[in-house]
């Protein structure tokens, strides 16, 4: 498995809007694979395929360790409830932190490495994390969803409370 650099902005691939998985093989897999590593070596919560220079309906979410890492190709919303604004970050903007409103509760359907479908149900910072990585696969960044910037002195005090 490798780490592979990651895509910052304001790198154009990160706006554009993924194409569908068709090949469900040991390649997508490796894939898989090396994003996990790479979220994890860069002390991440999730990562998108367009974060590391791939065009395709792929990422993954590890928030905490009761739920494992969750695999999303051609994530579809089904549904989504109530609000909550927290604050978000993200692997392609180093140091740039906002407050952004998002759904405490969502139901998505998405392949898993095989290509087998399935239904997952999050909540609050579980589905504020697959919502985030779903924008991705839609061209769409956080900071277009930001209310406020939040300076990293805040951001301390903020994980204080």
């Amino acid at each position: 498995m490798a780490v592979l650099p990651i895509v910052k902005h304001p790198d154009k691939r990160l706006e554009s809007k993924c194409k569908k998985v068709e090949v469900f093989d040991k390649k997508l897999a490796k894939l898989l694979d090396d994003m996990y590593d790479t979220m994890i070596e860069a002390d991440g919560v999730g990562l998108a395929a367009p974060q590391i220079g791939k065009n395709i309906q792929v990422a993954i979410v590890d928030v905490d360790d009761e739920s494992g890492t969750i695999e999303l190709i051609n994530p579809e919303l089904i549904e989504s409830n109530g609000k909550d604004i927290d604050i978000e970050g993200c692997l392609s903007f180093p140091g740039v932190y906002g407050e952004v409103e998002r759904p405490t509760f969502v139901k998505v359907q998405a392949q898993d490495r095989l290509g087998r479908w399935c239904v997952i149900e999050a909540e609050d910072y579980m589905a504020r994390a697959i919502l985030h990585e779903m924008d991705h696969l839609e061209g769409v960044l956080f900071t277009s969803k930001v209310s406020r910037y939040v300076s990293e002195e805040e951001l301390e005090g903020y994980e204080a409370e």
